[in-house]
C-alpha cells in the first residue's frame, strides 16, 4: 500500500538504485495540510485542484513524503506521481472518469455459481500462501528501481508461468515501463465465450522503506500471494471463465502508482470492456478483532462493492464491513479514475493497520506468523473471479 512520507530527508541506504529525475505528484489537499507541520524541506505548491494539490518533488522526496503520511497519520496512500505537470493537473482537478467509475453499473452481479465455487473454498491453502510471502519477502527491498524489484517480478512472471504451462488459453507477459526496470506482470486467461469483457485481479509488487530494508511481508507480498494462490485455485480446478480474466503484479506503487497507471491508462486509449477490477494490497495483518475484511468506500465502485458484500456472506462467511481509505492509497485508483469499476477489500480499519509497514519489521512474523487472515482474501477472490467471470 502507498504511504505519503514527510519531505525530510532520511538517510536511504538501498543499493543498485536509479534516482529518477523529479516528478509531479497530485497530494490529497487534507492530508498534505495535516503532515505540513512535520515537513523539514521546503516544498513548491504548483496548482491546487479540487481535491489535491499538485507538488514537484526528488524520488527522494516522494519516499519521505510516504513516510510521513504513514508515521504521522497511521494510514497509506494520498498522492499519486506523474511525469508530467499537465498529467498531475488533470488528476487533481478533473473527476468526470472518476465519477463514472464509482457510479455506473458494469455488470448483472448476480450469484449463482454456487455449485462450481463453494467446493474450492477449502481448497486455498494458507501454507501456499504463507510460502510465497516469505519467498517475496526474502528478496528485501523491491524498490521499483533497484535489481531486487526486477528479480522480485521476474520471479512472480516464472511461478505464475509455470503454473499455468499447460493451458493454451494463457499467455503471461511482462508490461514495460518508461524510465525504471520493474516490470508489471501480466497473466492472462482468454475467455471462452466473451473474451472482449475483461476482469482483473491486481497487486503492487514492489516494497519500500523508510531508509531501512523493506522486506515488505504484508506490503504487499502478502497481496500477490494471495492473488497466486486465487491463480493456482482456478487452474487445479481446470477453470475456463467465459469472460477474460487478467491477474496483474504491478510496478512502482509505493512512489505514487505508476505501473497501475501506466496499464489502466492504456486500457482506457484502447477502448477496453474492463467489466470488473479487485485490487488486493495487505491482506496479511488481522488489525480489527471484529471485522476481517473492510470493503473500502471512496475511489472505489459502489455497485460492485455491495456484490463482494454478497460474496463474502455467501463464500467467506466473515464479519465484514465498510471503511475509507484516502486519495490515491493503492492502485485501484488507478483504475477508478480511468473510468473503471475498483474495489479494494482490506485486512482492518485504516487506522488499526499494520505499524511496521515500510519498515525493516513488515515480516510475517511480526504480522502473526502465519497467512490465515490472507485466505479470506484469497476465498473472496476466488468467488469473485467465478461469479463475475462466467
Amino acid at each position: 500500500m502507498k504511504k505519503i512520507i514527510p519531505f525530510v530527508l532520511a538517510a536511504v541506504s538501498y543499493s543498485n538504485i536509479l534516482i529518477a529525475a523529479p516528478s509531479f505528484i497530485s497530494v490529497d489537499t487534507e492530508v498534505l495540510e495535516k503532515i505540513r507541520p512535520h515537513l523539514s524541506m521546503q516544498h513548491t505548491e504548483l496548482f491546487v485542484g479540487e481535491n489535491a494539490t499538485v507538488l514537484k518533488l526528488t524520488e527522494k522526496q516522494i519516499q519521505d513524503i510516504s513516510g510521513v503520511i504513514h508515521h504521522k497519520l497511521n494510514r497509506c496512500g494520498g498522492f499519486a506521481g506523474f511525469q508530467t505537470l499537465e498529467d498531475a493537473k488533470s488528476s487533481a482537478d478533473n473527476q468526470d472518469d472518476a465519477e463514472f467509475g464509482s457510479k455506473a453499473i458494469f455488470a448483472d452481479y448476480l450469484v449463482n455459481q454456487q455449485a462450481l465455487t463453494a467446493p474450492m473454498m477449502d481448497q486455498v491453502s494458507e501454507i501456499e500462501i504463507r510460502n510465497m510471502i516469505l519467498k517475496l519477502s526474502g528478496f528485501g527491498t523491491r524498490l521499483y528501481s533497484s535489481k531486487q524489484g526486477l528479480a522480485s517480478s521476474t520471479y512472480i512472471k516464472d511461478q505464475w508461468s509455470k503454473m499455468t504451462a499447460h493451458r493454451n488459453d494463457v499467455t503471461v507477459e511482462s508490461i514495460k515501463h518508461r524510465g525504471y526496470d520493474q516490470p508489471t506482470v501480466v497473466l492472462t486467461i482468454l475467455g471462452s465465450e466473451d473474451p472482449e469483457e475483461i476482469i482483473i485481479l491486481g497487486g503492487h509488487a514492489d516494497s519500500i522503506a523508510d531508509g531501512h530494508e523493506a522486506p515488505g511481508a504484508d506490503d504487499n507480498a502478502s497481496g500477490i500471494a494471495t492473488i497466486t494462490e486465487t491463480l493456482r485455485v482456478l487452474v487445479a480446478n481446470n477453470i475456463k471463465p467465459k469472460k477474460t480474466l487478467q491477474f496483474m503484479a504491478y510496478a512502482a506503487e509505493e512512489v505514487g502508482l505508476w505501473g497501475s497507471r501506466d496499464v489502466a491508462r492504456s486500457y482506457k486509449k484502447s477502448l477496453k470492456n474492463v467489466v470488473g477490477v479487485l485490487q488486493l494490497d495487505m491482506t496479511l495483518f488481522k488489525g480489527t478483532k471484529e471485522k476481517d475484511i473492510l470493503l473500502t468506500t471512496d475511489f472505489t465502485n459502489k455497485v460492485q462493492n455491495e456484490f463482494l458484500g454478497r460474496l463474502i456472506d455467501e463464500y467467506v462467511k466473515v464479519p465484514w464491513g465498510f471503511t475509507a481509505c484516502g486519495y490515491g492509497c493503492s492502485d485501484h485508483a488507478s483504475w477508478t479514475s480511468s473510468g473503471f469499476p475498483a474495489s479494494y477489500p482490506q485486512e482492518a480499519y485504516m487506522h488499526e493497520s499494520n505499524a511496521y509497514i515500510h519498515t525493516d519489521m513488515d515480516t510475517l512474523e511480526t504480522a502473526g506468523g502465519n497467512a490465515l487472515h490472507a485466505t479470506k482474501f484469497a476465498k473472496l477472490a476466488v468467488a469473485y473471479l467465478m461469479e463475475l467471470g462466467n
